[in-house]
């Protein structure tokens, strides 16, 4: 078959597909309807997941599984875009790494809102003026966000969804590698380069800033000022790289939340993940019988982070994680009675396990 003929082929397809694509979309719509009529939330994470699982199942090639996923979500972004117009809250500027992890989850269809800081996205979702927002939890080289742990201790949102993003840092400034005296970046992204700048920048002065985008807008005009941050913040603001690739860790990925008034049900035939926060009493053997409600149930516990409770001192949370969905009778279960043996039992939400 020749070229001309390949092309008419894909060209056919190409308008098939378009014409299926608005016939998905006119019935998301009605959904979209459907929902408003009776109160329910437009986003449903548990319905996501459920249909890219089953997408892939169908798939049989030549496109990868994470291919399929990005293009799906985009339909999803627009169904969702018709159904209700939806806000999403980020760590802002333009370009954070949070506002990746947000596009990443919800498509380029939606709205985004960029916030200075962690607080005032928990704020926007709580007062409405938002949807969801997205906030960093923990990195796979720093560890946890402390400050995301806390406000989600002290807030009623839920955990409704996770996402993971692989994180690569570039050393953006206007001045060469010689002349760079003070580094700007968040507290997070100067510990994932931390022997890299001990390394090649010894002698420059690091510090910490509300985003790795408004860090580069800053050194914008700074001579001897550079900031870590995305590649993609640097073409945005217009600041040139100077080194790629910066992380300590070639695998270094963080994990965000997606925050909302409501959890997710349960995946079918998938894996959920359940967040709690707990406090225990100070006592011998306190934290072993806070993990045996799960272990006992074989309920598999992934996670689990201290952090002082901030009531009185030397009194912790600590913030666990599980495998499995509050519904499911097992982690319901482990749950009553760990309210037995601790002062202080919240549930965060229940969501799909994604990777």
């Amino acid at each position: 078959m020749d070229l001309d003929a390949i092309r008419k082929k894909i060209d056919s397809l190409d308008e098939e597909i378009v014409t299926l694509l608005n016939k998905r979309l006119a019935l998301a719509s009605e959904i979209g309807r459907v929902k408003r009529e009776n109160g329910t939330a437009v986003y449903v994470p548990k319905r996501e997941e459920e249909v890219l699982r089953r997408l892939a199942g169908y798939n049989k090639g030549p496109l990868g599984e994470k291919a399929l996923r990005a293009v799906y979500r985009e339909i999803m972004s627009a169904a969702i875009a018709l159904e209700k117009q939806t806000c999403i809250a980020f760590l802002g500027p333009e370009a954070t790494f949070t506002h990746q992890a947000a596009m990443k989850k919800f498509g380029a269809s939606l709205e985004y809102r960029p916030f200075i800081n962690i607080a005032d996205i928990f704020t926007a979702v709580e007062k409405g003026e938002v949807d969801y927002g997205v906030i960093p939890i923990e990195n796979s080289t720093e560890g946890a966000v402390f400050h995301s742990l806390d406000l989600l201790a002290e807030s009623d949102l839920k955990i409704v969804a996770q996402v993971y993003l692989e994180i690569t840092h570039t050393l953006l400034s206007c001045s060469p590698l010689k002349e760079i005296e003070r580094v700007y970046s968040k507290d997070q992204a100067l510990g994932q380069c931390r022997r890299w700048l001990q390394t090649h920048l010894p002698r420059a002065e690091l510090r910490d800033f509300s985003s790795t985008a408004a860090a580069v807008q800053r050194v914008k005009d700074e001579p001897g000022g550079a900031a870590i941050a995305s590649s993609l913040a640097g073409e945005l603001f217009g600041v040139p790289v100077v080194a790629s690739g910066i992380q300590d860790k070639s695998e270094n990925i963080t994990r965000f939340l997606v925050i909302g008034n409501e959890s997710s049900g349960p995946v079918e035939n998938g894996e959920n993940k359940t967040s709690l926060v707990v406090s225990i009493r100070d006592e011998v053997g306190a934290l072993q019988k806070s993990i045996h409600p799960f272990s006992s149930r074989g309920i598999n516990l992934c996670k689990i982070e201290s952090r002082p409770s901030r009531r009185k001192p030397w009194d912790y949370y600590f913030f666990i994680d599980v495998i499995g969905h509050i519904e499911d009778p097992p982690v319901r279960d482990a749950i009553k009675e760990l309210e037995t043996c601790c002062p202080f039992v919240k549930w965060l939400g229940s969501y799909p396990n994604s990777r």
